[in-house]
């Protein structure tokens, strides 16, 4: 997967938010409210703007993983990358190659874990691969 260049938009357009939201809660709690007999302290306008920072960060943190990174759209292309062996291969186990976890069949009998092996095929969702 790549960074996408709208990540950082996105990250922009999160922080002018969340700053613009949280200066119209604080005006709406000095001067709104008191115009309708409800007076909130100090202390409970710190409250309220920590708990809605807080919020904003959560939220940010679970919406922006799904905007900064796209796709890959020709999975084909890891063929000849290098990946480390997650698992030993008897023959079968798990490769982790661009960063994303792969079931693998070797080509040989036996690869152990923490060997670097290559990509020789992709068939569907499993790899095939070789020693270096």
């Amino acid at each position: 997967m790549r960074k996408d260049k709208s990540a950082r938009w996105h990250t922009i357009y999160s922080i002018i938010s969340t700053v613009i939201e949280e200066a119209a809660i604080a005006a709406l709690i000095i001067w709104v409210l008191p115009l309708f007999s409800i007076n909130i302290p100090l202390w409970g306008l710190i409250l309220i703007l920590i708990g809605f920072a807080i919020f904003s960060y959560v939220s940010y943190r679970i919406g922006h993983p799904t905007i900064s990174f796209h796709e890959v759209s020709a999975p084909e292309s890891i063929i000849g990358s290098e990946g480390i062996v997650e698992s030993d291969l008897t023959p079968e186990g798990y490769v982790r190659v661009v960063g994303e976890l792969w079931k693998a069949t070797a080509n040989g009998n036996y690869v152990s874990k923490g060997t670097v092996v290559i990509v020789t095929a992709i068939e569907g969702l499993r790899i095939s691969v070789r020693r270096k």
